[in-house]
């Protein structure tokens, strides 16, 4: 077996251990063993690992009777299935795209114990979307190599995939370091293409898209699930964003006019690359929605997103779907815990972002 040189692991470990909180930088700390979780410099990353342990869930406690009743009956038309199939290709892989790019490429450059100690708990929930996804194909009965191989066969799929592999791809070289201004801004735009793009823009059409279904009753297991998702990834929305303000804080010299211009032009993209998976999805509308509709909404929310991250909006884009953000707000989904055991109550109180 080969040695594992210290080195390896310089980032996370190198230097003496130290009780002083204002020390734990979120990156480039050379002073914070990883072990030293209080005192707590970030108390929102400690927030947020609650949060997330709040809204724990499993996707076999969803039934799915009703689902695979629809599904096999003559009762959705095939562009409310291709809807349906598109998004849950796209998700199944996307999910995993998140895993391996938190455990590949962020966990390994954050050096704050309480950054890494939500980093594990969102790890492990996209685990469970994951599980969800192949849960879902396993009870509908569909063919889960369609399913899971739409990355490879969709182009609008394969698109939005590659847009966030390259950014993988970037960190995981060997000789990536944040400890340079173009490796510490290189790692911004990771985090900014994984949680404002991925998780922030490209989810939250398709979130739309399959809650509409829900709100007619229909697909009910699917939309719970996919409830259940949304809210999981308005944690890890909030969670990123507060991370990204926390380094340009950190760092403000990273905060550049040219890297500000890049994410914009990033995002941009992102934007048009969505745009062109709603017109996929929808080409000829479904229960009164349309590609025109999510388009818009895509754009309202990449606002949302850039305003948050204090870069300048760059559509002006109305909401068409206010009803998302009641969606969102689960607390008022009067009816959404009843049918399980777990109390998640506690988690009522989160302020969520659209």
């Amino acid at each position: 077996m080969t040695a594992i040189e210290t080195s390896d692991f310089a980032p996370a470990i190198t230097g003496a251990t130290t009780s002083n909180a204002d020390d734990k930088r979120l990156i480039n700390c050379n002073t914070v063993d990883v072990n030293q979780l209080m005192p707590l410099k970030y108390d929102w990353a400690w927030e947020h690992y609650l949060n997330g342990c709040a809204n724990h869930w499993m996707p076999s406690e969803v039934p799915m009777a009703a689902d695979i009743a629809l599904w096999h009956s003559k009762d959705l038309t095939a562009d409310e299935r291709l809807v349906i199939m598109r998004n849950l290709g796209f998700f199944a892989t996307a999910e995993s795209l998140v895993a391996n790019n938190l455990t590949l490429a962020i966990f390994r450059h954050v050096t704050n114990a309480e950054c890494r100690q939500y980093l594990l708990r969102q790890a492990f929930e996209e685990a469970i979307h994951t599980h969800t996804f192949h849960y879902i194909v396993e009870s509908l009965g569909l063919d889960e190599r369609e399913v899971f191989g739409m990355y490879h066969d969709i182009p609008s799929i394969a698109a939005k995939d590659e847009f966030e592999m390259a950014l993988t791809a970037a960190l995981v070289e060997p000789d990536f370091t944040t400890t340079t201004t173009e490796g510490a801004q290189q790692f911004l735009e990771n985090l900014v293409g994984y949680y404002v793009i991925m998780e922030g823009i490209f989810f939250y059409a398709g979130f739309a898209m399959m809650l509409s279904f829900h709100r007619q009753n229909r697909m009910t297991g699917i939309g719970e699930q996919f409830q259940y998702i949304l809210r999981d990834e308005t944690v890890h929305l909030n969670f990123g964003i507060d991370m990204i303000n926390g380094i340009k804080a950190e760092n403000p010299e990273l905060w550049t006019p040219e890297l500000c211009e890049r994410l914009l032009e990033r995002i941009r993209h992102a934007v048009t690359l969505e745009e062109a998976y709603a017109r996929d999805c929808l080409p000829n509308g479904v229960m009164g929605l349309n590609a025109e509709l999510f388009e818009e909404y895509v754009r309202h929310i990449a606002d949302r997103r850039l305003e948050r991250i204090g870069l300048p909006r760059q559509y002006g884009a109305r909401n068409p779907f206010p009803w998302m953000s009641e969606t969102i707000d689960l607390g008022k989904e009067k009816n959404f815990f009843e049918s399980r055991v777990t109390d998640y109550r506690k988690g009522a109180s989160l302020v969520w972002d659209e």
